[in-house]
């Protein structure tokens, strides 16, 4: 079992804070940083553990298209593999491009992005591509608290993992 983080990555809580700052009203239902009880219990491996995995909601609507975005962290040197739409990318796999991702949720609903531990604390542009935001907009993510939820020790208290059934429950 990968060890249970206290908090989530500076780079994991920047990736959502900037992309929260680019798109102030989009969609968070299914985003994620440290695991709840049961994913913890039904993935005792997964990055989220660890604090170096995020998960992005898909919401196209209000500026956040994880279609595109999937394909640009790619180049981003931060990124150890990416998951989306029953897909998978790896920087050790990289020459086989995308390959079928065969976990129990296809990720859907979501991005997964897990960081290399090398770059925990990396806070720089994760969407170099797009505008930066508004200044006020920067400021906004920033002080905007994350959804609360007990994790596995109930001792720290965590972002909701809402990726699928499994890991949805309260």
């Amino acid at each position: 079992m990968k060890p249970l983080a206290k908090k989530a990555s500076p780079a994991a809580i920047a990736l959502l804070r900037q992309a929260t700052a680019l798109a102030p009203k989009r969609m968070k239902a299914s985003d994620g940083l440290l695991p709840s009880a049961a994913h913890l219990k039904a993935s005792p491996n997964s990055d989220h553990n660890t604090g170096l995995a995020v998960d992005l909601t898909h919401d196209p609507k209000n500026g956040i298209d994880c279609d595109v975005i999937f394909e640009k962290l790619k180049e981003d040197e931060r990124v150890d593999y990416l998951i989306f739409k029953g897909k998978i990318w790896s920087r050790q796999r990289r020459k086989e491009g995308n390959r079928k991702y065969s976990g129990s949720n296809p990720h859907n609903k979501h991005l997964h992005v897990s960081i290399f531990s090398t770059h925990a604390d990396d806070t720089s542009p994760w969407f170099w591509w797009l505008s930066q935001p508004k200044i006020v907009n920067q400021v906004k993510a920033k002080l905007q608290p994350a959804p609360k939820k007990k994790v596995a020790d109930g001792a720290i208290v965590a972002p909701v993992c809402t990726c699928c059934k499994v890991h949805n429950t309260k």
